[in-house]
């Protein structure tokens, strides 16, 4: 088994690297790697249903979707990411224990004990620690899970807070848990890195190491999927189920209820209802709404377009973006 440590800590590079690992390794792979903070959302999932939108906005937290599938995680640097490659394993179907297995005992020699809970859960106490997810490609599985060690709950409670009523769609949503970090449970202090050199020893059972990074032709192919595809509103929004939108909102122009049907992250319909006044009907702008991005910009850009105050009065761009997320 080849053992990589990513050095970089990007959140749509290391996605990438997964996946074009798995698509073109010659070898299995046990890889361990950390993101700066990020939202990361399962690939059947509505990211915007998923995530507190004006948290991350202000945070500047980069929103990334996986190729597999599973709930909605933050990452920071004090959580660490495990990936399994195996090739000639696609045929078994999803096995998380066989995966999560050798993790359970690296984290048990360290004096913790855990056990494995639920569908794809790793617990302390009843506490999750590790959530895991699986992507089969042809004869091939991606198996990766999250470790947390010493990460920012409040971070990570904050970041995923969402109101359940105001999007409506058949995506998988996140299930939230009582979580805790393995290193409060330690019976001795120990640094994230340490923590990580004696989960790859145990991986490895005592195998040589050898090269622990990417090689030339790895490293160009992963930083071109991630420009093509991980740092794309294609694949991180526009890839969603479809889904609607409810959202009512005071403004100084009078209430404002924002019903939006979206699809593929393009806004199909809007319907504006409320108490403000306009002079012209507002019908006109909820058409030239149609067809924009559901993201900000680009409604900021559609809105610019038009003399807002003639359809809602008293209502600015920014404010009516707001009321559209």
């Amino acid at each position: 088994m080849r053992p990589i440590v990513l050095a970089t800590t990007d959140p749509a590079l290391n996605l990438a690297t997964e996946e074009w690992l798995l698509r073109h390794t010659d070898r299995d792979i046990f890889m361990l790697w950390r993101n700066a903070p990020a939202v990361i959302v399962g690939r059947n999932q509505n990211t915007l249903a998923q995530i507190d939108e004006a948290y991350v906005r202000s945070r500047n937290i980069p929103v990334v979707r996986r190729l597999s599938g599973g709930g909605a995680v933050f990452h920071d640097l004090g959580n660490v990411n495990f990936t399994f490659v195996s090739l000639g394993s696609g045929g078994h179907g999803l096995d998380f224990q066989r995966f999560t297995t050798p993790i359970l005992e690296a984290i048990t020699a360290l004096g913790v004990p855990c056990a494995f809970e639920g569908r794809n859960d790793l617990v302390i106490n009843g506490r999750k620690f590790s959530g895991n997810a699986q992507h089969i490609w042809r004869d091939r599985v991606l198996h990766h899970g999250t470790l947390l060690f010493s990460a920012a709950v409040a971070d990570l409670s904050g970041a995923l807070r969402v109101d359940p009523e105001k999007y409506r769609d058949k995506a998988v949503k996140s299930v939230a848990k009582r979580v805790t970090n393995i290193a409060a449970h330690l019976p001795a202090p120990m640094d994230v890195t340490a923590f990580m050199d004696r989960i790859m020893d145990h991986v490895l059972a005592g195998a040589p190491r050898q090269a622990l990074g990417l090689g030339p032709e790895e490293a160009r192919g992963a930083a071109e999927l991630a420009e093509s595809r991980y740092r794309s509103y294609d694949w991180n929004f526009g890839a969603s189920p479809d889904y609607a939108l409810a959202r009512t909102c005071r403004t100084p122009g009078g209430l404002v209820e924002a019903h939006l049907d979206v699809a593929g992250g393009v806004i199909r319909a809007v319907r504006l209802l409320g108490d403000y006044f306009g002079r012209r009907d507002v019908a006109e702008l909820e058409t030239h709404l149609a067809g924009c991005r559901h993201d900000r910009d680009a409604l900021a850009q559609r809105l610019g377009e038009v003399a807002l105050g003639d359809y809602l009065l008293g209502v600015d761009a920014p404010t009516l973006v707001d009321c559209f997320f």
